[in-house]
């Protein structure tokens, strides 16, 4: 402590202890600066506060620049997903529970200090998602959620929901309110909190990734967030394919005959269908026919 430091100048090193953000203890520390006693038996004080600042100014920008090369680095898959929350939500258990990736996992805050990824295989799919650094973190990155086709917005609390969603406004992305912890719930307080949810119109759900209640519907959830449909094809004889043709809502027959045959759909002779679209398993129909989600497609050529 400053010998005859003002009180401003202790309340502002309070401010500066209390800090969590790099961003924010900046702030503080300048504001010291400006209230450091200005006698010369102050000077070694001032000299470590502008010695601190630089340190933290390097820190900054040393963080900005790996973040930047963080999302040049990510390649962005056909189906991607963003986990945003607050620290502690469980976001990096969320991840886990869903995906291959091997994020550490700890009550400590701010744990994850680069966006994760990992592949969520969902019936014969390869979803990709991502977790963000916490939102309230200087590793947060804002452009994922600006790229991305969905935004699984994780909460443990309801309260939290409309200030993140708030800091989503400007994404384009799909918002999927995923309500986490529920195991540390009653009954009745999870259908209190399901109720609320609804009453407010969110598109949510609410999981535990410790136990794993509502995992499966998530998965589900993901996938229709896209609003994509999972088309098989199959050779006269023989059985579907084992990967399917990820496509729009609203894709006819014409555009996947396309994407097998190029120039050459004149060749085609005949067309079956197996599936949810279909009025019978194995309806010959044309090419104007619109596919659903799960339909199998059999071409016979000339």
């Amino acid at each position: 402590m400053p010998v005859n430091a003002h009180p401003e100048y202790l309340a502002a090193e309070k401010e500066y202890l209390k800090a969590q953000t790099l961003e924010e203890k900046m702030e503080k520390l300048k504001r010291m600066i400006s209230l450091a006693p200005k006698h010369k038996g102050a000077e070694n004080l001032r000299a470590d506060l502008k010695r601190r600042l630089k340190k933290l100014q390097e820190q900054i920008e040393k963080n900005k620049k790996a973040k930047r090369s963080s999302r040049q680095g990510i390649k962005k898959e056909e189906l991607q997903a963003v986990i945003v929350g607050h620290t502690n939500s469980g976001k990096s258990s969320i991840l886990a529970t869903l995906t291959n990736a091997k994020p550490k996992i700890s009550e400590t805050c701010f744990t994850t200090q680069s966006p994760i990824i990992g592949m969520m295989p969902y019936e014969g799919v390869q979803i990709q998602l991502i977790e963000n650094p916490a939102i309230e973190s200087e590793n947060y990155d804002k452009g994922l959620t600006h790229t991305t086709d969905t935004i699984l917005v994780v909460a443990t609390e309801i309260q939290e929901i409309p200030e993140i969603l708030h800091n989503l406004k400007s994404s384009p992305a799909k918002k999927l309110v995923v309500f986490n912890k529920i195991d540390l719930y009653t009954e009745n307080e999870k259908r209190k909190i399901r109720s609320t949810l609804q009453s407010k119109r969110y598109d949510y759900i609410i999981i535990s990734a410790k136990t794993l209640e509502g995992v499966e519907e998530l998965k589900e959830k993901i996938f229709k967030s896209f609003g994509k449909i999972r088309v098989y094809t199959k050779e006269p004889g023989k059985e579907k394919s084992e990967k399917p043709f990820v496509l729009p809502k609203g894709t006819k027959i014409k555009e996947i005959a396309k994407r097998i045959f190029k120039q050459k759909t004149g060749n085609i002779k005949k067309i079956k269908i197996w599936g949810p679209s279909s009025k019978f398993p194995g309806q010959e129909v044309g090419m104007d026919h619109e596919l659903q989600d799960l339909d199998v497609v059999e071409f016979r050529t000339k």
